[in-house]
């Protein structure tokens, strides 16, 4: 086993998770001496866990004395029913000067909002959409970037119970009124255009395509520069809050009343609206903000994340710590890959979230933070998206900061929150999530259903969790829903991830090998494509890559395609190098028969590589829903390949 790249010191025996865990100890009368016995006692006794972590985390709202209202099945569980609370409330606890969030454009332009600034412009658009008769449950949908006019109008939605869903302004219409559509929103709030790549993008013409698609009573828009918009039929964002009467009171609603809609990729057809519950997501979030992340009210958090992808749902949940969130709308790695990092210094950042292409990225530009920057205020860095290969982690440690925290965290859009993340009190090792998150019932398991203690097989949760969505919508007997996580293991989550426990002394650690559905089989062994990544992507000459099964004369065999690296050319040396580094990091079964090249690879517009789109086109089967992917035409570049012939 290796040894571990980071240990809690001192300062970390003074985390909350330190705090919370002799409190876990006291309530219990258990001696819970490590990580594992703790998580192992939040999951056997769920009512006594979720009860401490609303109290410990300052929860606003009347819980109720029933905790956990069990049923037969696992999605009708109801947890804490008699409870009532409100979102917003919450995240505006602080209401002080202190910095509630720094906004970052691309083209330089800087805004900061106080904690009492922000109450009340959420409290003014919760005034204006009450008297546009907006009711709890009715939907708000924004079609906007990440930006501070974005986290007021979800608070302000939020104030009233209605519900917030969001899409990237990168999305093409056609991919908006797919998921907008579903919902019918009653109010569509849109930014007119935004910077990216150092051009600005202007939205008017898909503002209207989607005003006349959609029809909503009330449109508003927020000028992306200046204080006007040409977008016609629109009300502008500063004279509608100008215009507001004063705060209406937060509407307390059950703890399951709908929040947010997300989104699922709906690369595979038209996408799954998932409807979070406000009391759920708050509870599971805070949990992990404050436990497992130690984000409290001194320090700075930052996720590079657009509207479209559910780490802003989670970033901004970083409001009920009471720290400063910086929020940042552009391409993270223009004009090069040191943006997010000047960032990092100028706003004194501590907890730094990206994603794990996004390190890859950097490592392969030649940036050196640890040389290039200060980086004094950074200690735990998050990292999502995809898994993040061990030598990212070697990066990290080696090129960006010795003494860093390094959080890989995973979970989905399904759940608004995490399985497996990062812990203040156990170690770093590489190549591993460091635990399973408390209240969480993970387990590993093989086809037949049977445990695994630390080989590779399906990640499930066997036990009821807060944050299980409310429903679909448009899903009134709940076949869908079920369909998407309880068919596979009878009344057990499975959340479609290829995955393995690595046991530790005092705790497991988690190794994701990327989804189930995208698992190869070659001669019927299970493969998992982050294997393969993790052994293409740290040469030289490969940019990046994606790997697909292909059926083949009875079988499958394995084909990789490589966007090569500029001035690079898909040698015979080249391909011989690929495959050995392949055979040698990982095995035999995983060398590729084909190696192709293609200018770029198709993914979703949250930056996902979609392996399924690309192995239904190789196979001349049609790819349902184009509108899912930020770049469709990258698929033009896989079909009827004759080297797969």
């Amino acid at each position: 086993m290796s040894a571990p790249l980071w240990q809690p010191g001192r300062a970390e025996q003074h985390s909350q998770l330190s705090h919370f865990w002799q409190q876990a100890r006291e309530i219990s009368g258990e001696p819970l001496p490590d990580y594992r016995a703790l998580h192992g006692w939040s999951v056997q006794h769920p009512e006594t866990f979720w009860r401490q972590v609303w109290d410990h985390c300052g929860i606003i709202g009347e819980p109720g004395s029933t905790v956990l209202e069990p049923a037969a099945r696992f999605q009708d569980c109801r947890w804490f029913p008699q409870a009532t609370l409100n979102y917003a409330e919450n995240l505006l606890q602080r209401n002080d000067a202190h910095p509630a969030l720094v906004s970052e454009l691309e083209d330089g332009t800087r805004q900061v909002i106080s904690y009492a600034q922000l109450r009340v412009a959420a409290g003014q658009v919760a005034a204006q959409l009450q008297a546009a008769g907006i009711q709890p449950g009715d939907r708000v949908a924004g079609f906007m970037p990440n930006r501070i006019e974005t986290v007021v109008a979800a608070l302000g939605a939020a104030w009233i119970g209605a519900v917030w869903s969001s899409c990237s302004p990168d999305f093409g219409v056609s991919g908006v009124l797919d998921r907008f559509g579903q919902i019918e929103p009653r109010v569509l709030i849109a930014c007119d255009g935004y910077h990216y790549n150092g051009k600005w993008i202007d939205l008017e013409p898909r503002i209207h395509e989607l005003h006349s698609a959609l029809s909503p009573e009330l449109l508003v828009v927020v000028p992306g520069k200046g204080s006007s918009s040409r977008v016609q039929k629109a009300l502008i964002w500063q004279a509608w809050l100008d215009a507001a009467a004063p705060d209406p009171e937060f509407q307390r609603l059950p703890f399951n009343h709908p929040l947010f809609i997300l989104y699922s990729s709906g690369t595979t057809g038209q996408p799954k609206c998932i409807v979070h519950g406000a009391g759920g997501t708050l509870l599971q979030q805070t949990k992990e903000l404050q436990l497992h992340g130690d984000v409290g009210r001194d320090d700075t958090l930052f996720y590079f994340t657009t509207c479209g992808w559910m780490m802003w749902n989670w970033l901004i949940c970083g409001l009920h710590t009471g720290a400063t969130l910086v929020l940042y709308d552009g391409n993270p790695g223009y004009p090069t890959t040191a943006r997010l990092f000047d960032l990092i210094d100028s706003e004194r950042i501590t907890h730094f979230g990206t994603s794990a292409k996004f390190i890859q990225a950097v490592e392969k530009s030649g940036l050196v933070p640890r040389e290039s920057h200060q980086l004094n205020e950074l200690r735990t860095l998050f990292s999502t998206g995809s898994p993040l290969l061990h030598e990212s982690y070697d990066f990290l440690y080696q090129q960006v900061k010795p003494d860093l925290l390094v959080s890989s965290i995973s979970g989905g859009t399904d759940i608004i929150s995490c399985f497996a993340l990062g812990n203040p009190l156990v170690p770093v090792y590489r190549g591993e999530l460091q635990c399973l998150g408390l209240g969480m019932d993970v387990c590993v398991l093989d086809d037949s259903g049977q445990a695994l203690s630390d080989r590779k097989g399906e990640l499930v949760c066997r036990q009821p969790f807060p944050s299980c969505p409310v429903q679909f919508w448009n899903d009134p007997d709940g076949t869908r829903f079920h369909n998407a996580y309880f068919a596979r293991f009878d009344n057990l989550w499975a959340h479609g991830d290829y995955a393995q426990r690595v046991p530790h002394d005092g705790n497991d650690g988690l190794i994701i090998h990327g989804r189930s559905d995208a698992v190869l089989n070659p001669g019927g062994v299970r493969i998992g494509t982050a294997e393969i990544y993790r052994q293409v992507e740290t040469l030289g000459a490969i940019r990046e890559a994606i790997v697909v099964g292909q059926e083949w004369q009875g079988d499958v065999r394995v084909v990789l395609f490589v966007v090569l690296a500029e001035g690079e050319s898909l040698t015979d040396g080249l391909q011989q190098q690929i495959r050995q580094a392949i055979r040698e990091g990982a095995s035999p079964r995983h060398v590729p028969a084909v190696i192709l090249t293609v200018p770029e690879i198709p993914r979703t517009v949250s930056g996902k590589i979609v392996e399924l789109a690309v192995r239904e086109v190789i196979h001349a089967r049609p790819v349902t829903n184009r509108n899912a992917l930020a770049n469709p035409q990258a698929l033009e570049y896989f079909f009827g390949r004759p080297e797969l012939g």
